[in-house]
């Protein structure tokens, strides 16, 4: 598979993830750096031999536009969330695979909860890494959190990250697969 790589120049001071540890790091104004993934709502660089992640919120700090935020319609029943929800998760990728969460087999379980007194839902949502290892595993699980409780009707929202079964190749959709070549 071939991927594309583009040259940028860090316009402004940020703070970006260290992959694989999630660990942070600040960019300072007139690095040089190159995009190596741009999916979801974040950006992959690679910044004198490191990875790091870089929030699209702070894309402005390499010239880009930030990443579009989900169409929602305009009344959300309970019945829509299970789809927008996985809309939302469809929209998390692993800072260095080319697959979202969704079709790599790492959302295990996703249930809605009635809150009490209330219109809206608890969302739980049982899923797991590539390796056990991950130490981007936060990272993805905040991203998770932050995009479903952006949903409308969500007032809540629990992520368990499991183990059990252990997460492996068979496990992906055939259209991850195919994108990345197995």
């Amino acid at each position: 598979m071939k991927r594309h790589r583009e040259d940028v120049l860090v316009r402004r001071p940020v703070r970006v993830e260290c992959i694989p540890d999630g660990s942070p790091m600040d960019l300072e104004a007139g690095s040089l750096a190159q995009i190596t993934q741009a999916l979801g709502s974040s950006f992959t660089l690679l910044v004198q031999g490191q990875l790091v992640r870089l929030r699209g919120a702070d894309a402005d700090a390499i010239g880009k536009q930030p990443p579009a935020a989900l169409a929602l319609p305009e009344k959300v029943e309970i019945e829509d969330l299970n789809d927008l929800i996985r809309q939302a998760l469809s929209t998390c990728y692993d800072p260095e695979i080319p697959v979202n969460i969704v079709e790599l087999g790492l959302i295990y379980r996703c249930e809605l909860e009635a809150l009490e007194d209330s219109e809206k839902v608890r969302v739980v949502i049982d899923m797991t890494l590539t390796s056990v290892g991950c130490g981007m595993g936060e990272a993805i699980a905040d991203e998770v959190c932050d995009k479903v409780l952006a949903l409308p009707r969500v007032g809540e929202i629990t992520v368990n990250m499991v183990f059990d079964p252990p997460w492996n190749r068979s496990m992906m959709s055939e259209a991850a697969m195919l994108s990345l070549g197995l």
